[in-house]
Order: structure tokens, then C-alpha cells, then sequence
């Protein structure tokens, strides 16, 4: 047995965050360092650990849990699906696509792009890319400094962090550009080389940095100008997070390739890319053996039932609102936050100290998740459904902490 016995010694952790062979004695490639906390339960933008300890979920996952944690009428679509029948391959119709496909297009509206799905938010922005490529020949990429966009091949090429990509996917197919410098983008894109412009309308892992209204239109008037493909990566901040279904449409543009995961399936693996009526498939080019798979399309279709039957995307940009709004009274009074930024209930709270020692007290002692960017930036991605009055208690938790 390997790994056993091992710490990680870190002023946020002494204590609490070991490796997961410590706790569990099991063989696990040592990937990821863990708070030592195994939360079993859930129930809307609460969930509780193996002690019975109740944590506010300001995290939400990851951004992944759209409507709530343990959903009644998810559980349920989700349950009846499975009775009858869990999986069978995409060589047979599946008709729960095509409703899932027509349900998408109207809610988000985009019901003239057609819907391809997969598994994840790294193969949606990997097919998007590949699409991107077989519609105009070329082979190169601009992408966002800060942005990330995932962790497989080309993805990974196009996320800022040499850490994460390995020589094999060192291609040298993809610029880095900095967020919101049109004139730098089309200075590039005038070349006549690009296959695609990819971004992300509010970064998640670069530290909630926004696009703005002139560069998103910008960038695509000059991806028009010289055939490149406009991608929207979509995958945190999109599906009803920003306070409109897509980040994007805040900013009055309307990609080629828009990309999808996360909150799209509530904690069920999904992604999916929205095509514009420009592409034309091609039988061979794009395959998958998972995607779009009975239970994926029930927990997608359950998703949009509760999204617009409670309204949560109204409800992500008004609780969002209030909360920017309090976050910003504490900071007159709390000299450690510097400054916050975000859109909906994707925000950035900018600190003057790490926030390893913020977010490890927000956790043991306040009982509250939140994530985080950079070294000082806590990132909050509650679930949709999130109330005025969550807000006010993550505010006093988050006060406390300091």
C-alpha cells in the first residue's frame, strides 16, 4: 500500500485537509488534497457530513448543482427513468434527445442551433473546437489569459497554465490574449489563420473577471470579418448562473458554438454544444458512447423543469444583486476585502490576505463551503435556488471568519 500515512502540511490545513489515503487506506492515484470532511447528505443549498455537521454550500459543487441538492421531482424523473431502462447506445433513437434538444433551444433561445451531447464540459469545449476546425480547415486558437477550458487535448491547449498541460499537448496551436483587448485579438485574427476565438464571458478559475460589452461585440464582428468561429464557453457561468440563461446574453452577442456541463445535469456527468444552423454534420466526425444517454437527458430534463417552474434564473439574478449588494457593505467595514466583482451567483471576493486562511475558518468554524481563484480570491457558485436570507447567513458566517 502506497501513500499511506502521508500530510499535507499547509498553514490552511494542519489537521483538516489530509490525503485521501490517510482516512480511507485506499488506492487512489494522489491527485487532488481533500478536507477531511465526507459529507453524505443534501438537501437544497445545505448539505451534511458523516458527523451530522450542516455546511452551507456557497460552492455548490463546483458550480454543478443548478436547482438544489436531492431535488424531490429530480430524484424522482431520475428514479422512474431508471426503472425502465438506464442506458442503450446511440445507434437506436433515443427520443428523450430530441425533447431534451427542443426543451433547450426554447428555454435558453437558441431553437434553431442543434444540440450535440456528450459527457463533460472538457469534451464540449474539445468538440466545439474540432467543429470549429472542420468547418473552415484551420488549425489555430485564440484564447483568453487566465481562461480555462478544460484538461483533455486541445481543451487543455487552450487553458493559461503551463502546469496543467503536458508536453504531448504543447502544440502550439493556440494565442493567449488578454480579456477584453480587441485590438490585440484582431490583430491576430487579421493573420487569416485562426479556426476559432474561444472565451468565457465571466472567467471562473481565472477570478470572476468579466467581459465587456464592447469586446464581446467586438470580437465578434472581427471573427465575421475574417472566418473565424465565435465559442462561448459557457460551462460555469452559463445555464442560468449570470441571471440570464447564457453569460453571453448580457452582452448582446450570439456565438457560433456555444458549450454547456455542469449545472445542465445537477451532479449527473453532462455536456452538450449548441450549434449554429451555419454547421452541417458530417457522419463520423463527432462520436460518443455516454453522451446524451437515457439517465443524462432525464436529469437534464428534470433540471429545466424546476429551473422554470421556480423560476431560479430570475431568482440567480436578484438574490445575486442583493448578495453583490451586502458583500459590498462588509466590505466598507472590512478592510481585507478589496473588492467584489461578479455577475448573478457567480461572484469574486477579492481579499488583501490568502484565502486559505479565510476559507479554511468559513469551513471548520462557520461551517460554509465557498471556492476560490488565484491566491486570494473566494469564489461563491451557490446553488440557483439560493434565498435572501442563505445570503444573509453566508454574510454573517463570512464576517465571523474574518
Amino acid at each position: 500500500m502506497f501513500g499511506v500515512g502521508k500530510l499535507c502540511f499547509d498553514a490552511d490545513s494542519i489537521g483538516h485537509v489530509r490525503l485521501l489515503f490517510d482516512r480511507y487506506d485506499m488506492k487512489l492515484f494522489d491527485v487532488y488534497p481533500l478536507y477531511d470532511i465526507n459529507i453524505v447528505k443534501g438537501r437544497g443549498c445545505y448539505v451534511w457530513d458523516d458527523k451530522g455537521t450542516e455546511y452551507l454550500d456557497f460552492y455548490g459543487g463546483h458550480a454543478v448543482i443548478s436547482i438544489g441538492h436531492s431535488h424531490p421531482h429530480y430524484i424522482k424523473m431520475l428514479t422512474d427513468q431508471l426503472s425502465r431502462l438506464g442506458f442503450y447506445s446511440n445507434s437506436v433513437v433515443n427520443e428523450l434527445q430530441s425533447q431534451l434538444a427542443e426543451r433547450l433551444g426554447r428555454v435558453c433561445g437558441y431553437d434553431d442551433y442543434q444540440l450535440f451531447l456528450i459527457n463533460s464540459g472538457a469534451e464540449a469545449n474539445e468538440n466545439a473546437i474540432k467543429l470549429a476546425s472542420f468547418h473552415n480547415g484551420r488549425t489555430r486558437v485564440l484564447s483568453a489569459e487566465k481562461a480555462f477550458h478544460g484538461r483533455t487535448s486541445m481543451a487543455v491547449e487552450a487553458t493559461d497554465n503551463a502546469k496543467i498541460i503536458a508536453p504531448v499537448n504543447a502544440n502550439n496551436h493556440v494565442t493567449y490574449l488578454p480579456l477584453n483587448n480587441l485590438e490585440a485579438w484582431e490583430r491576430e485574427l487579421a493573420k487569416g489563420d485562426v479556426c476559432a476565438c474561444i472565451i468565457e464571458c465571466i472567467q471562473g478559475v481565472g477570478g470572476i473577471r468579466l467581459a465587456t460589452e464592447d469586446f464581446a461585440q467586438g470580437l465578434q464582428r472581427v471573427c465575421r470579418k475574417y472566418g473565424s468561429v465565435l465559442i462561448c464557453d459557457e460551462i460555469q457561468c452559463g445555464y442560468g448562473r449570470s441571471g440570464k440563461f447564457f453569460a453571453h446574453q448580457w452582452l448582446g452577442i450570439r456565438p457560433d458554438l456555444i458549450t454547456v456541463a455542469k449545472g445542465i445535469g445537477n451532479g449527473f456527468p453532462m455536456g452538450a454544444v449548441l450549434i449554429s444552423p451555419e454547421f452541417k454534420p458530417v457522419y463520423g466526425q463527432l462520436g460518443t458512447t455516454f453522451g446524451g444517454n437515457l439517465l443524462a437527458c432525464t436529469a437534464a430534463l428534470a433540471v429545466l423543469d424546476v429551473m422554470e417552474d421556480e423560476h431560479l434564473v430570475d431568482n440567480a439574478r436578484q438574490v445575486g444583486e442583493y448578495l453583490i449588494a451586502r458583500l459590498r457593505e462588509l466590505q466598507a467595514e472590512q478592510k481585507h476585502i478589496t473588492e467584489v466583482r461578479g455577475r448573478g451567483l457567480m461572484i469574486g471576493i477579492q481579499l488583501d490576505v490568502p484565502h486559505k486562511d479565510i476559507r479554511s475558518k468559513l469551513i471548520f468554524s462557520q461551517h460554509c463551503f465557498t471556492g476560490c481563484a488565484s491566491t486570494d480570491i473566494l469564489r461563491l457558485l451557490p446553488p440557483l435556488c439560493v434565498t435572501r436570507d442563505d445570503a444573509d447567513d453566508f454574510i454573517e458566517r463570512l464576517r465571523k471568519s474574518f
